[in-house]
């Protein structure tokens, strides 16, 4: 049995189409309890990105002399999920025309921020982004920053999975848990089966 479970999963492995994309849209621990509700996400990582400091801390980046973002790194499978599902959910899922802050939270490393990793990135998410300028969807302009990923630094354990760990936490509860039952109600076709 053990010998056709490894079978399996060796076999499921071989097919999956394993990308990266790193997004920045506010504090990151809202952002990563609502990619990891996504069929065909496989993690999500909290992290710093787009600064000028190697290994920057929590403390640091919100000082914002590091000039990094809060961001996500979201492992998935493209054969499940398109990267332009994942553009449409970070655009839906946050306000992009505000600049650096998203609600309460203000601060350059609250900034709107795509961090491609390769240039058929780059050139999705320009052109998601035209396509939204061009359609009236926001009255006020979209300040999103479309950046080649440069650098991406882990935050520090206590940030990982903070919306599973500390569900009843205030943030959590009046900011996080609102905006994660508003986006299981909007993409419910897309949510991994509970």
């Amino acid at each position: 049995m053990k010998i056709i479970i490894f079978c399996i999963a060796i076999f499921n492995l071989n097919f999956m189409n394993i990308k990266y994309a790193t997004f920045g849209s506010g504090c990151f621990w809202c952002t990563e309890a609502i990619f990891e509700l996504l069929d065909g996400v496989i993690e999500v990582e909290s992290g710093y990105s787009g600064g000028n400091t190697i290994n920057p801390t929590y403390e640091e980046v919100s000082s914002g002399k590091t000039n990094h973002a809060e961001v996500t790194r979201i492992k998935y499978d493209a054969n499940k999920v398109s990267f332009i599902k994942l553009l449409e959910v970070f655009w839906k899922t946050h306000d992009p025309t505000t600049l650096n802050r998203q609600g309460a939270d203000v601060g350059t490393q609250y900034r709107s921020i795509i961090l491609y990793h390769d240039l058929e990135q780059k050139k999705l998410s320009e052109r998601y982004l035209e396509k939204l300028d061009n359609s009236g969807a926001w009255l006020s302009p979209i300040v999103t920053k479309i950046e080649k990923l440069e650098n991406y630094y882990k935050a520090e354990n206590y940030h990982q999975d903070y919306f599973k760990i500390n569900p009843t936490q205030a943030y959590c509860s009046y900011v996080i848990s609102p905006k994660v039952e508003k986006f299981k109600k909007v993409f419910s076709d897309i949510l991994k089966e509970q």
